[in-house]
């Protein structure tokens, strides 16, 4: 897929439901020009996915999508196992969709916990003493993003920052690093993700500083890591109502990652 057709796996999510944001398209791209494939039938697109690659030791699927008129006739198969090759030297990741996860259990996927998706709204106050992330050492955010993913994505990490409409918030404990996030607008209202924190505290006042950023009683979206029970607390703290779930599931041992650190997923799509 060239960078002039990420837009067409953005749009296909959209009609999904999945709700992309505005900028998505430019961000997944940068982080692996050559991780998205597309399926072409007489030369129109029909069918997409993401086969990214971290290091060269971790992998993520999503973007799996077939346009409707053409599911049931072995296209998505196909590119499926296009994306399972290019990453098959990886330990494999992916956000299973509810009708698609007895299939990935065939193909050789394993359950390690859920995610869910809550909504809530956005404004309110914003609390003190947050930081801009884009203004600290960038070094020192990436080191602290890799204790909650499986591998380095600094690549990926400076287009998600950067990109216009985005904001990215850290909490500091001196000049250390103790939680950051980043709240996007999507096609309604805004997600915020990553959600990354030291303590339920910190996540906290991150997420309502995050949140005061989106326009007052717009839909703000979390997506929780069910097995973080202080980020269920959370969203069950704001009334937050659970709109959608996947499994996510991985080829190998589950990552080592920090997982009470994580209390929103940074993407479905790219992990």
């Amino acid at each position: 897929m060239g960078a002039h057709e990420i837009g067409f796996a953005v749009d296909l999510a959209a009609a999904e439901g999945w709700n992309p944001g505005l900028r998505d398209a430019e961000s997944f791209y940068a982080a692996d020009p050559a991780g998205f494939l597309i399926g072409l039938l007489d030369d129109e697109p029909i069918a997409c996915i993401s086969a990214v690659s971290y290091e060269g030791t971790f992998g993520f699927i999503g973007l799996y999508i077939v346009a409707p008129p053409h599911r049931g006739k072995g296209y998505g198969l196909a590119i499926w196992k296009k994306a399972m090759a290019r990453l098959a030297a990886h330990n494999i990741g992916l956000d299973g969709v509810v009708a698609q996860q007895e299939n990935y259990r065939r193909s050789g996927f394993t359950l390690a916990y859920r995610n869910v998706r809550f909504q809530g709204r956005g404004g309110g106050d914003a609390p003190r003493g947050l930081a801009d992330a884009r203004a600290l050492p960038f070094d020192d955010l990436c080191a602290y993003d890799r204790r909650a993913f499986p591998a380095a994505r600094a690549t990926f990490l400076r287009a998600w920052i950067d990109r216009p409409g985005a904001t990215a918030l850290a909490s500091l404990d001196g000049n250390a690093i103790r939680g950051y996030g980043v709240i996007r607008p999507c096609r309604e209202g805004f997600k915020v993700g990553p959600l990354f924190a030291d303590t339920p505290s910190i996540a906290d006042t991150l997420y309502r500083g995050l949140a005061s950023r989106a326009t007052d009683g717009s839909p703000v979206y979390l997506d929780v890591p069910e097995v973080n029970g202080a980020a269920a607390a959370l969203v069950d703290r704001y009334g937050m109502r659970r709109v959608f779930e996947t499994a996510r599931m991985y080829t190998g041992s589950a990552p080592d990652v920090d997982l009470p650190r994580v209390f929103g997923v940074t993407t479905f799509e790219l992990g």
